[in-house]
């Protein structure tokens, strides 16, 4: 198939690569838009208790429980007539808004109900609130937030108005990962091709992965865009894939493009060596783009819209890279010849420097042959020192605590976190975190309710309990107690009622979490439903841990399986998984300390809320996972090509491996670090998860392409020694029939290395021989 592709993109060259410009553009154009057809969060799904609440609470009772809040404030108090006239318009403007309902406010509420406008009032008088619930489907209610944020923030003679709420955050984070995916890219792109001109000394060969890289960026938008219209899309997706497309269009590409480059310097003409490079290298970004995109398939598996963008996105753009480097490539390098190797700025820089051409260096003469050779020879102290190193790397995560983002996760300059934070400190009772608790199909009476009320009031870090008429309840002792069961609440004939618990602790930690199993604890006079933040972080977290054995368990026997079909070794796969493991719980921990526990918030510029995105790690797992697979694959080729040309002897595999990581080294160090660039460019976001993102993998990629697969995993093959190419014979024997098997390795014609007859070439490639033994520097096996 792969020798197919690239005789169809060599006969056609030039209309292969204009019509790839034409899809780039059709793709560019179409998904320009995604952004505003995505959610911002997607963690929820129907099926939680928590959103059931909620959807009872909008049916029923409209505004019953506010996704807008509007902050009001000015120097002169809440009741200055510049503040009141501001806020009055601000009411009148929401209440004629079709799509918004159940408008309070602090000032409208003075006269009726002056025990509300009390919790909507700050400590020192300063600023009042206003609360709105925005009418639509998830992506509606952004679009109408992000527009009334527009028409509201601002100063105005003296009066400040802010914006925030549940739908004021998701609407201020997606304008600003909007703005973070043009910086990431306005950064990763060249500096990624300086590295590249730095890799390859060439300009034209360095220009080759960014063009293909700038596909991969297209076709993603075009792919997240048309899943847009049949799905829901978390808006991180937008970020996330773009980098992975990209990362991963480098890398293969840089993959490829070596390969052809060695090629010729080896003799072969343009035609053979562009076959030769597809064929192996080619083959082996085949292998690898398939361990990526099954590692993300997994996602697939948690209910939540934003796993499931990630995996249907994920898995689409993997293919446009891997398809983009193994079709557009050979269309590409056809036309070039061996002007690839054209503008090599190396060559003016040894005459600056008065510098002769280097000499070829045998393997044996290199840096990482000499790194492996020593770490071979003291392979069980190395072994252990580096396993003590990434443990104590991953210790912090035993301590790991999980929450869903709140409006800490972007920065102050954000209109939303604002309100937020005043919320928190300024107010009795953090009104946009109130649990909610509704009563479907209640037909009590209002003591019933006003001494469950009481009950629930008498909670540790309750503030209030109010009701649509008024306070039913607040802490014993209060000021206010005289008002308990003061109010019936509001019923939509027989559906029943709700009642809403302000609280002071904050929903994501663990005093909210023992607060709200205090609340479900209070008997109740009928079913209850619980709503609110803490309830919907409890109910999010039990709903993705309970899928989280499924996915581990499917990823580890793809891994098992895929690695198997390729090596025919039952060790080296459970090796791969278990170094994997090693080095995911090293980037785990720290990002624990950097992220949860705040060690790096000031320089990194984001605010540690004492807990960290259970999705984040989960989606950073399937990714790490997969591109750290990437970087085995093509190690272990060339490991199993020195090997299978050998005498199969215990220093035979020694020197394998030793060989084996020689020749690939500089690459996949190159393609980490190339990797790494491009994610801490989505490191730059002002968004926390987004930093997490980039750091985080960035973090994974670098150490496994040099603690893992420079020190531990040569370290433990020598242990292993002959061992490590062990399967039981039935295996043994079903690897032979269905496995990825090469044929003996076969030389030139006179040994010389020169160049060869096109149709013995051509012959060559029909026949998928693995290559020219081991004399050919950048040979690697068809698996």
């Amino acid at each position: 198939m792969l020798t197919s592709l690239a005789r169809f993109a060599m006969a056609r060259p030039r209309a292969v690569l204009v019509a790839a410009l034409l899809l780039m553009l059709v793709c560019g154009g179409f998904g320009a838009t995604a952004k505003s057809h995505m959610v911002g969060g997607g963690y929820l799904t129907d099926s939680l208790e928590s959103v059931r609440a909620n959807d009872f609470i909008t049916k029923n009772f409209p505004g019953g429980n506010p996704n807008l809040i509007v902050m009001v404030s000015g120097e002169g108090g809440v009741n200055s007539p510049d503040v009141r006239a501001e806020a009055q318009r601000i009411t009148d403007e929401l209440r004629g808004n079709p799509n918004v309902t159940g408008v309070q406010s602090y000032w409208s509420n003075l006269t009726t109900r002056s025990d509300l406008a009390g919790a909507l009032k700050s400590k020192d008088g300063k600023r009042g609130l206003i609360m709105a619930t925005v009418t639509g489907t998830d992506t509606d209610v952004q679009n109408r937030a992000a527009d009334l944020s527009n028409e509201f923030n601002g100063d105005h003679d003296g009066v400040q108005v802010r914006v925030g709420g549940m739908a004021g955050t998701f609407a201020d984070i997606n304008h600003q990962v909007e703005k973070d995916l043009v910086l990431a890219e306005a950064i990763a792109v060249p500096v990624s091709g300086l590295l590249l001109v730095l890799v390859f000394g060439s300009v034209i060969a360095a220009a080759l992965p960014i063009g293909v890289g700038l596909f991969a960026i297209a076709a993603t938008l075009g792919i997240l865009r048309g899943l847009t219209t049949v799905m829901e899309v978390s808006i991180f997706a937008l970020n996330m894939t773009s980098a992975l497309g990209l990362a991963l269009a480098i890398d293969y590409s840089l993959f490829i493009v070596s390969r052809y480059r060695e090629e010729l310097a080896n003799g072969r003409d343009t035609r053979s060596a562009i076959l030769r490079s597809v064929q192996t290298a080619g083959r082996t970004v085949v292998f690898s783009g398939l361990t990526v995109a099954l590692a993300l398939a997994a996602l697939a598996v948690f209910p939540q819209p934003f796993f499931k963008s990630f995996a249907y996105a994920g898995v689409a753009v993997v293919a446009a890279a891997v398809g983009a480097s193994v079709l557009l490539l050979p269309a590409a390098l056809i036309l070039l010849g061996d002007r690839v190797n054209a503008w090599d700025l190396r060559k003016p820089l040894r005459r600056l420097l008065g510098r002769g051409e280097t000499a070829p260096k045998r393997p044996e003469d290199t840096f990482w042959y000499r790194l492996v050779a020593w770490v071979m020879r003291r392979a069980l102290p190395v072994a252990v020192v580096a396993t003590a190193v990434l443990l104590a790397l991953g210790s912090p995560f035993l301590k790991a605590h999980f929450g869903t983002p709140d409006d800490r996760v972007i920065g102050t300059f954000a209109s939303s976190r604002q309100v937020g934070d005043t919320l928190r400190q300024d107010f009795d009772a953090n009104m946009a975190a109130s649990a909610v608790l509704v009563l479907p199909g209640f037909h009590g009476d209002a003591k019933e309710i006003g001494a469950y009320a009481k009950d629930l009031a008498a909670v540790s870090g309750v503030a209030a309990v109010l009701s649509s008429d008024g306070v039913y309840a607040v802490p014993p002792g209060a000021a206010e107690v005289k008002k308990v069961a003061a109010g019936i609440p509001q019923m939509a004939g027989s559906n029943g009622t709700y009642l809403s618990v302000g609280t002071t602790v904050a929903p994501y930690s663990p005093e909210g979490k023992r607060q709200l199993a205090a609340l479900r604890a209070v008997p109740a006079p009928g079913s209850v439903l619980f709503g609110g933040a803490a309830a919907l972080n409890e109910d999010t977290m039990d709903s993705v841990i309970s899928r989280i054995p499924l996915a581990a368990g499917l990823i580890a026997i793809i891994t098992l399986i895929l690695l198997f079909l390729f090596t025919g070794s039952v060790v080296l796969p459970v090796k791969a998984l278990l170094l994997n493991m090693l080095s995911l719980t090293a980037t785990f921990g720290a990002m624990i300390w950097i992220f949860e526990q705040g060690h790096l918030s000031g320089p990194l510029g984001f605010t540690s809320t004492g807990s960290i995105d259970l999705f984040m790690p989960i989606l950073m797992f399937c990714l790490a996972f997969g591109m750290s697979m990437d970087y085995e694959v093509f190690l272990l080729s060339r490991i199993r090509e020195e090997w299978l040309a050998s005498d199969r002897g215990r220093d035979a595999n020694t020197r394998s491996v030793a060989l084996g990581v020689a020749r690939t080294g500089r690459i996949f160090t190159a393609a980490a670090g190339l990797m790494a660039v491009v994610l801490l460019a989505v490191a730059t976001s002002e968004v926390a998860p987004m930093k997490l993102f980039g750091i985080g993998l960035a973090l994974a990629v670098v150490s496994d392409a040099t603690i893992i697969r420079g020190l531990l995993a040569p370290a433990l093959m020598r242990l292993m020694s002959t061992g490590n190419w062990w399967a039981p014979k039935p295996l043994a024997a079903l690897h032979k029939r269905i496995g990825f098997e090469e044929s003996p390795a076969v030389a030139d014609g006179d040994g010389s290395g020169g160049e060869q007859n096109q149709a013995a070439d051509d012959a060559e490639a029909d026949s998928h021989a693995v290559g020219e033994g081991r004399r050919m520097a950048g040979a690697v096996p068809r698996g």
